[in-house]
């Protein structure tokens, strides 16, 4: 890392909770310069269909537990 990004390291790390929050917001989407519009458009479809099916109650789910506990399992 260069010094310039130690000394910035080291300033930021006095901030507040929340600007800290706010920066890190700011430098995780920074990095996402090439997004693709095709992909964006394809996940909004989706979760609007899965919405729908929510709320017409013909969505099939897994209770949170059972998902959490397969999860542990596999990866423990």
């Amino acid at each position: 890392m260069t010094e310039t990004a130690e000394k910035l390291k080291l300033q930021l790390s006095q901030l507040s909770v929340q600007d800290r929050a706010e920066l890190a917001h700011f430098l995780i989407h920074s990095l996402d310069e090439d997004t693709d519009d095709d992909v964006e458009a394809a996940w909004d479809t989706e979760i609007t269909k899965r919405l729908d099916e929510i709320h017409q109650g013909t969505a099939i789910g897994e209770p949170s537990e059972q998902v959490f506990s397969e999860l542990r399992e596999k990866y423990s």
